[in-house]
């Protein structure tokens, strides 16, 4: 399967104070990502809220590599980089390419689905297990060992 991928164009209220695209903005460019390939499998927002089950990001990484300024264009990819055998935590790559293919940045999301009412991490509804398992996994793809209790 192809990588699944969107494309944005860095915005106005993206710029930090020395013209660049700002760490905020490639974490929320990222999160979207996530949400719209969720959203393009038949799982959109709304199915979260009905389920009562949502995503919770624990640690975001974000590397960089190249700059990018107002109104560049950029490619950004949805790849799975890691889960647990229950599908209950994961781990998410999202890379940043500018318009001439050049990796820009990356960010990598661990997370879990967190049941909104009991408020702890669950394994994902089984509508949903499928369409987190057939992302396009990472080179280094890992599952995600049980907690240590």
């Amino acid at each position: 399967m192809e990588c699944f991928s969107r494309v944005y164009h860095a915005r106005w209220g993206d710029m930090d104070g020395n013209g660049h695209m700002a760490n905020r903005a490639y974490l929320d460019v990222a999160g979207d990502a996530r949400m719209l390939y969720f959203a393009s499998r038949g799982f959109s927002m709304r199915e979260f809220e009905r389920l009562r089950v949502g995503p919770v990001i624990r640690k975001d990484v974000l590397e960089y590599f190249r700059e990018t300024k107002l109104l560049e264009e950029l490619t950004v990819g949805v790849t799975l980089a890691g889960l647990s055998a229950d599908g209950s935590r994961f781990s998410i790559c999202n890379e940043f390419h500018s318009g001439a293919g050049k990796l820009v940045a990356r960010v990598t999301s661990d997370g879990g689905w967190l049941d909104l009412d009991a408020r702890r991490l669950v394994a994902p509804p089984e509508t949903l297990a499928p369409i987190l398992r057939e992302l396009t996994r990472t080179e280094d793809f890992a599952e995600i060992p049980p907690p240590r209790t």
